[in-house]
């Protein structure tokens, strides 16, 4: 019997480590429409029930079967622009005092705190906002903010409200805190591959700093940036325990950031396990479906986004 030879046995092996990648990429897909079908079906009892009502209601009552999405949704989306709002810059400041002014002795230390802030549970930063941060909150910056901000004309509705220290806006702080570690470290490493010639010939061109980064590094590393903020995005989006300790858990519609509020996921969290009735646990999937379109969508954005960054490439802005 003659044996294989050493080609057709590299061929062999090629093959099969050709469909074994092929059928983990197909599982990934498969995994996701198997989800989306999930929630979609376990989703039909509050959609027949409700119909479009459903997204546009600010009802919620167990007792009497009304469910509504829009103060999830809006809670869901408050506290995620607050997180990125604040935790974008913030995180570029980091990411660009690492990279480009940081003392040599200092760079490991501040890359391993960030690194160690990235993986504390979210719990301990709910519970380090619910019994630190939201008392000192309440007590320090909230009187302040109603004295100075609740009178700005067009946004001062945002800030009324009574000093409680939980709330949205106190909610976004905390994801804001979560998110900073994702995002300073995405970006700290994109910054990081640019080629030192880029950057030396832009300084000895008479660059600052601001302009070497803004003209030099930002163009070179813009899809790893873009990705560290979805990533940063999709962590604040989707937090689930942090926000639930700090956020009031109310369903009630305030467009007060200062006032008590919810999420979509804070909202599955509290009320999953004492859901009575096939319409109640329809409706919480649907949030949990609603929250899977939202991540869609921001991520569709996203990529958007880079393809159209991707085609200015080259041409003269």
């Amino acid at each position: 019997m003659s044996q294989p030879t050493p080609r057709n046995s590299h061929a062999l092996l090629d093959t099969l480590f050709h469909n074994t990648t092929r059928l983990f990429a197909f599982l990934v897909l498969a995994l996701l429409m198997g989800i989306m079908v999930t929630l979609t079906v376990a989703s039909l009892p509050a959609l027949k029930s409700f119909g479009f009502h459903f997204f546009v209601s600010d009802e919620w009552n167990p007792v009497t079967q009304q469910f509504g999405a829009v103060v999830p949704i809006f809670g869901t989306v408050a506290t995620s622009v607050i997180a990125m709002l604040i935790g974008v810059p913030v995180s570029f400041g980091i990411a660009l005092f690492i990279t480009e002014l940081c003392p040599a002795w200092l760079k490991r230390p501040l890359g391993i705190a960030i690194e160690l802030l990235a993986g504390i549970p979210s719990i301990i930063y709910g519970m380090w906002g619910l019994f630190v941060f939201a008392p000192w909150f309440a007590d320090h910056l909230e009187p302040w903010i109603n004295d100075h901000m609740s009178t700005l004309p067009l946004v001062g509705h945002f800030f009324e409200g009574p000093p409680m220290g939980i709330g949205m806006l106190t909610a976004g702080f905390i994801l804001a805190i979560m998110v900073i570690p994702f995002i300073a470290s995405v970006m700290r490493d994109v910054f990081e591959v640019v080629p030192p010639m880029l950057k030396e010939s832009a300084y000895g061109l008479g660059s600052t700093t601001w302009e070497v980064v803004w003209n030099v590094v930002l163009p070179y590393t813009k899809v790893g940036v873009v990705g560290g903020i979805m990533l940063g995005l999709g962590r604040a989006l989707g937090e689930t325990m942090a926000v639930t300790f700090v956020i009031g858990n109310a369903h009630e519609l305030s467009m007060s950031l200062l006032m008590p509020g919810n999420t979509i996921s804070s909202a599955l969290a509290n009320e999953f396990t004492e859901a009575v009735g096939d319409l109640y646990t329809s409706s919480l999937i649907t949030l949990g479906m609603l929250l899977f379109v939202i991540t869609f969508i921001v991520l569709a954005l996203a990529k958007l986004l880079l393809i159209k960054l991707a085609s200015r490439e080259g041409k003269q802005s």
